[in-house]
């Protein structure tokens, strides 16, 4: 059975930085993709970021791009998520997710989330 188990999410200031982590079990996607997704209050889901096979390539959304860093160790089946200058706006719940194969589409398997709270 596989299972995302993300943690990390914690309650901080504007401006702070803060390290989520997802732990893969059950396989391993280092010939798939692990990516992160967020849903505000209100808000739908939108893909924040994602890694691809070993890690080399990676995607992120404007709104993250050059305050968010994601990062894998595939020894360990676990991807990171390593945010700074963090914003009110990016409060969210953060899942991880994880797709089998690095063709686009759907992703195969989620996490519960973990919630980032972020205050001004």
């Amino acid at each position: 059975q596989v299972q995302l188990v993300e943690s990390g999410g914690a309650l901080v200031q504007a401006g702070d930085s803060l390290r989520l982590s997802c732990v893969a079990s059950g396989r391993t996607f280092i010939d798939g993709i692990m990516a992160w997704f967020r849903q505000g209050p209100g808000r739908e889901r939108e893909f924040v970021a994602s890694s691809v096979g070993t890690g080399d390539t990676t995607y992120y959304a404007e709104s993250v791009k050059d305050r968010f860093l994601i990062s894998r160790d595939n020894a360990k089946n676990t991807v990171y998520l390593e945010m700074s200058s963090l914003k009110p706006e990016d409060t969210a719940i953060y899942y991880c997710a994880a797709s089998e194969t690095v063709i686009p589409g759907a992703y195969d398997y989620w996490g519960q989330g973990t919630q980032v709270t972020v205050y001004s």
